[in-house]
């Protein structure tokens, strides 16, 4: 899955509620603390991480390319 950036950075928490892998940020925010969330391969458990162009992240058997 491919996610287009129109801004300089989105939220981590945010990306998953604006991609429709989450119900709620509220949801977001508990699968990134208990490290369901990776960032470039390595668990990111803060929640209002800075994704920019270019970043991998992998939730479950989903893969987001942020360009």
């Amino acid at each position: 899955m491919q996610y287009k950036l129109e801004t300089e950075y989105i939220e981590l928490f945010k990306l998953l509620k604006l991609l429709d892998l989450v119900d709620s940020g509220a949801q977001a925010k508990i699968l990134i603390d208990q490290g369901y969330v990776k960032r470039n391969g390595e668990v990111e458990t803060r929640k209002r991480a800075k994704i920019r162009n270019a970043e991998i992240i992998e939730i479950a058997d989903v893969t987001i390319e942020v360009i």
